[in-house]
């Protein structure tokens, strides 16, 4: 782990990373609405991730927080025509109205989300589940007690069994510091993240040997998580970043082929194709 955070980690590897669009601003409110648009909209192929993150922060101008803060009717009108795959225009608009309410009410997306954190708790996922339902039940109040599937989507809730990955990924940009995550947040341990896990990191997360289930749920990204935490209780998702770099520069799906020797995963890929065998 530790030569594979050695390796990969670093701030010139983290493009296509949507991470990339935390970096294009330096103030604090501004990194922050960028990185959950970046974050809810990571889904999907890279490139068209990178396409629809671009083109959202283009539409926002100079100050992603400040138009989130000043969000009208003309801010709505701004964004019609945005889609990205199954998120309209409305849906992105319907988030907005919400974090203007929080931003304009707590000062930040870190003090909203606070309300719900417990530093005693084992990991963050119950203040993520807060976090989220409070939102979605904002919106409902003045919608007829009725949740839109996009928001839905957008903000998947761990309440309703998601494994929340691209939650759980904002919240390490947000948390952790070092040379790739930019550590905006203050106030959160790192020691309480969970991993982000996506069909990616799942694939070498069971090679090598941190969970054995079939299918990759909130329970498995806790699993995982634990796995880590044995390494590293500190810091149990400092290895994220580095491991998933493995499948975008090395364009690794799991197979043994020429080349693969040269990873630090080698030997435990081995025994995994050997067991299967």
């Amino acid at each position: 782990m530790e030569g594979l955070y050695v390796k990969y980690n670093r701030y010139e590897l983290i493009e296509p990373d949507p991470l990339q669009f935390v970096y294009q601003y330096s103030d604090r409110g501004d990194m922050e609405v960028a990185g959950l648009v970046a974050a809810v909209l990571a889904y999907g192929r890279v490139g068209q991730i990178e396409k629809s993150v671009g083109k959202l922060l283009g539409m926002m101008g100079s100050s992603p927080c400040g138009f989130v803060r000043d969000f009208n009717a003309s801010g709505r009108r701004k964004l019609r025509g945005f889609k990205h795959r199954f998120n309209t225009a409305d849906d992105i608009s319907d988030l907005f109205v919400l974090l203007k309410g929080v931003i304009c009410k707590f000062g930040s997306i870190e003090n909203y989300f606070l309300k719900g954190y417990d530093s005693s708790d084992e990991t963050v996922i119950a203040g993520l589940g807060k976090f989220c339902d409070s939102l979605h039940g904002e919106y409902a109040s003045r919608h007829d007690g009725v949740v839109s599937r996009g928001l839905k989507y957008l903000l998947s809730s761990p309440s309703a069994g998601s494994a929340c990955k691209r939650l759980n990924l904002y919240l390490r940009w947000m948390v952790r510091s070092d040379d790739v995550d930019a550590g905006v947040w203050k106030s959160v341990d790192k020691a309480k993240l969970v991993v982000p896990i996506d069909v990616h990191m799942a694939r070498l997360c069971k090679i090598i040997g941190f969970y054995d289930k079939k299918t990759v749920s909130l329970a498995t990204a806790l699993e995982i998580s634990r796995s880590f935490a044995k390494i590293n209780p500190a810091d149990p998702v400092k290895y994220d970043f580095a491991l998933s770099r493995i499948g975008i520069i090395e364009n690794c799906n799991g197979t043994i082929r020429q080349g693969c020797e040269l990873c630090c995963l080698y030997e435990y890929c081995q025994r995994k194709w050997a067991d299967n065998k």
